[in-house]
């Protein structure tokens, strides 16, 4: 589809900058949805925790089953994220149920297994979308942020014309589709305060799987971890099959996927995102695409998107955004 480059996202004007739309929702949006959490034993006999938000009842037939968002949030976040709790409480309102997910290591507890979640890693999603369907979902679409949107762009690539046929859309938002490039933006002095605050999450947990796997993990090599790069050759990398960073990038990253995708699919990324150059976006292979959508806004931030105005009460440009996408045949 033509590449979308939309004006209808004005942020307040005491949000200057990129810098500024991205940190303020994350330190100053509140809101907590009615979370129902349930744990699930994986496959490998890990456990991933999931948080469901159920839209108001509307209709005496219970058998008859609502339409499902379910929602990937980003690096070292949480269902509990602001761009999460957001969009569920104005999909609730609106009739949808969700599902947002916790990935191995983010609901507050380690997990189990040696391994962890990651960019790429398309098996939990795929795991919980048969899950919906089984509990008998048939209009389900997929909802992802940052790098929860790389792994639902990567899934629904991958997956093509054989995704489940009760998946309908998909939208995701500020993708790092090209992972290396994003890596090494971060490394710019400007973005080091982002760099420090994951790498700072990243620590505990590391430290956590080496108490667990004393002869599988080096919790020593961690000193020579100084950007993402370093983490992901390191740890990320090896953990996870691939032969350090370089190559987890290169097998991972959803813009090698994108043009597999089958179903109507809408990428919203700002210009202005701090962490995700846009110009790192496949733009000339998704205008080639006759389902899939990229929508570029000047002002956003990453994960941001506060309006100026707020159309419906509380709700953010994306949430509004992606509610209309969802809503039109």
């Amino acid at each position: 589809m033509p590449l979308l480059r939309t004006h209808t996202h004005q942020p307040p004007r005491w949000l200057p900058n990129g810098h500024y739309q991205s940190i303020f929702p994350a330190l100053f949006r509140k809101i907590k949805p009615p979370y129902q959490r349930e744990r699930l034993t994986t496959l490998d006999d890990d456990f991933l925790d999931i948080d469901w938000s159920f839209a108001p009842a509307t209709s005496a037939d219970v058998a008859s089953k609502p339409p499902l968002v379910i929602l990937s949030h980003g690096l070292e976040g949480s269902s509990t994220r602001q761009y999460i709790t957001g969009m569920v409480r104005l999909l609730n309102h609106h009739g949808y149920d969700c599902l947002a997910w916790n990935y191995r290591s983010c609901s507050g507890e380690i997990n189990r297994q040696l391994r962890f979640y990651h960019s790429g890693e398309t098996s939990d999603l795929d795991f919980l979308v048969k899950y919906a369907i089984a509990k008998g979902y048939t209009e389900i679409s997929l909802m992802g942020f940052s790098l929860g949107g790389n792994v639902t762009l990567k899934y629904a690539g991958e997956q093509g014309k054989t995704l489940p046929k009760q998946i309908h859309k998909v939208v995701v938002f500020s993708v790092p589709m090209d992972l290396l490039g994003c890596s090494r933006n971060i490394e710019k002095p400007e973005n080091k305060v982002y760099l420090w605050r994951f790498l700072q999450t990243l620590k505990p947990k590391i430290e956590a799987k080496a108490t667990q796997y004393p002869d599988r993990f080096d919790v020593s090599q961690w000193e020579k971890v100084k950007t993402f790069w370093d983490f992901d050759h390191i740890y990320t990398g090896p953990l996870h099959g691939f032969a350090g960073a370089d190559d987890y990038y290169q097998r991972c990253s959803s813009k090698y996927f994108v043009d597999g995708i089958a179903v109507p699919t809408l990428i919203v990324n700002a210009e202005n995102d701090p962490l995700v150059p846009y110009q790192s976006l496949p733009i000339k292979t998704i205008t080639e695409m006759p389902n899939v959508w990229l929508e570029l806004t000047q002002q956003g931030g990453h994960c941001g998107f506060r309006p100026r105005r707020f159309d419906q009460k509380g709700a953010y440009w994306s949430e509004v955004r992606a509610l209309d996408f969802l809503q039109k045949p």
